[in-house]
């Protein structure tokens, strides 16, 4: 049965290349590019096993390797991964749980991670062979990891499909895989920051020792401490490692005899009482769009994606302007501008997210006012606490208050002249966006050139208007303080004529174009 399984995962990864040309064209160039980085990764490794330092040597694929162990299980997690033999498949066939799990595990050891990881183990072996014994030892650490590593990946595959079956956990799993990436950034901007020459060493060596008594590292400290002279710890090492892998082992057998009794997870109905914003809303076509767009944006993974984002982006900014020591009080005046271009930003593609549900205001009439007007309704509703809290903040980090004429200046431009704009461009130039229940993270490849010209438009014109209020405002803060009353009735008068504007041409260009949107949706 284990041998049939095997064979089974065999043909699973020969089938890969029976698709479309282009898909095996893809499939070929990601195989390439996985054995390159495998390849010169051991070719590094085998040109480390003549580095005196075996110390700093250890230390370094301790830590590179407790990164390797956790990426394998981080991304099938929070990213996804296919789970071509799901023991749910099996249930029916009568298996024996421990030979299933068996035939289970060795086949996740049939497929392109796997055979990168052993391309790379390979030079990890030839590092350490500096005698028999380190030889011998250094065999069996690289046997661990690479059981470790895979079967890191099954479980958390497992785990995955297990919890994250329905549409809106795999959504949520996606935006918090994402926001680990992002937040991880600052991270390595700051270490960039250190002085490797002077405290680097110090810092690897306290960070490795640590790692290299947990199961994520001690398998691949095991030859290091040897060739260094530390058999005890290496052994006790090793006895970690096997303790790691055999707990794995259990803890994969149990996933698997809970997986065979466990229906797939299905999206669980609600029952909903009321018409809810709809009776919130004031009566008429403006009300109904409104209420539409609010249930929308709160309801739609492809609204609050991007409003979950909107708020780390300007950590991305600061950090690295921190790193270079850029004044405090100069990064605490960045982020809410930053936030009220993108919030302003937002409805630039409104249009499209309705896909073919827009047919309900072409036929039916609806002004191109009360379209305009009623999908702004969410921007100011969702936005406005943000950026009022954002404010606040921003001024007690700041420590003057008197900045606040201009603070607001600014910010009022940036967030009601994007919203001008994009009441016009979500009307005239709407482009292809992820169709209603899809991923988030799914945009269609067709959108490219458009996308990326509709969103390049409407932030430079953004900045454009807001630019005299900018001039303004850091005239008030580095030359003449009386500045900040210009700067708050320039930001605050322009962002409403270019936000009037844009809603009367908005408004114009969906009427008149109202066929030709509804055929944009069809086609998208």
């Amino acid at each position: 049965m284990v041998a049939q399984l095997l064979g089974l995962k065999v043909r699973l990864f020969g089938n890969l290349f029976r698709r479309g040309p282009w898909q095996i064209v893809g499939i070929i160039v990601g195989l390439i590019y996985g054995l390159g980085i495998a390849v010169f990764l051991m070719a590094l490794l085998i040109g480390l096993r003549f580095a005196p330092d075996v110390e700093f040597l250890r230390d370094g694929i301790v830590l590179v390797g407790s990164i390797v162990t956790v990426g394998f299980i981080v991304v099938p997690l929070f990213m996804g991964s296919d789970d071509s033999l799901d023991p749910r498949r099996f249930s029916l066939f009568g298996m024996r749980n421990r030979d299933l799990s068996l035939g289970l595990a060795l086949a996740a050891f049939v497929g392109i991670p796997a055979l990168v990881l052993a391309i790379t183990l390979v030079g990890f072996v030839v590092t350490w062979t500096r005698g028999f014994g380190e030889a011998v030892v250094a065999l069996i650490a690289a046997v661990l990891v690479l059981a470790t590593c895979i079967m890191l990946s099954r479980v958390s595959t497992s785990l995955a499909s297990l919890f994250l079956a329905t549409r809106r956990a795999r959504e949520v799993s996606g935006v918090l895989g994402v926001l680990v990436l992002v937040l991880i950034s600052p991270i390595i901007v700051l270490l960039a920051q250190v002085d490797w020459a002077a405290s680097g060493r110090g810092l690897v060596r306290e960070i490795s020792g640590i790692l290299s008594w947990t199961p994520i590292g001690a398998m691949w400290a095991i030859p290091g401490d040897a060739t260094a002279g530390e058999w005890g710890a290496s052994v006790l090492k090793l006895l970690i490692a096997l303790a790691t892998i055999w707990l794995i082992w259990l803890a994969w057998q149990a996933l698997v005899a809970k997986t065979l009794v466990t229906p797939g997870r299905q999206t669980q109905s609600h029952a909903y009482h009321g018409l809810g914003w709809f009776d919130k809303m004031l009566p008429g076509a403006t009300g109904a769009v409104a209420a539409r767009s609010l249930t929308y944006w709160i309801r739609d993974a492809r609204y609050w994606v991007s409003l979950i984002m909107i708020p780390v982006l300007p950590v991305l900014l600061v950090v690295p302007l921190a790193a270079v020591q850029v004044p405090t009080g100069v990064l605490a005046l960045l982020p809410v501008p930053v936030m009220c271009i993108f919030l302003g930003w937002t409805v630039h593609n409104d249009v499209a997210y309705d896909s073919t549900a827009v047919w309900l205001h072409v036929a039916s009439g609806v002004s191109g006012f009360a379209d305009r007007i009623g999908r702004l309704v969410p921007a100011f509703f969702l936005s406005i606490p943000l950026i009022a809290l954002g404010t606040i903040v921003s001024m007690l980090l700041y420590r003057d208050w008197g900045v606040l004429p201009s603070f607001i200046g600014v910010c009022a431009s940036l967030f009601l002249v994007g919203l001008g704009c994009s009441s016009y461009t979500s009307a005239r130039f709407p482009y292809p966006v992820p169709k209603p229940g899809a991923s988030p993270f799914a945009q269609p490849q067709s959108s490219g050139t458009a996308a990326a010209t509709v969103q390049s438009l409407t932030f430079l014109v953004a900045l454009l208007l807001t630019l005299p209020a900018l001039v303004f405002g850091y005239l008030a803060l580095f030359v003449d303080p009386s500045w900040h009353i210009a700067t708050l009735i320039e930001g605050v008068g322009v962002g409403v004529i270019a936000l009037v504007l844009g809603i009367i041409w908005g408004a114009h260009t969906f009427t008149k174009r109202g066929p030709e949107i509804l055929a944009s949706a069809i086609r998208a």
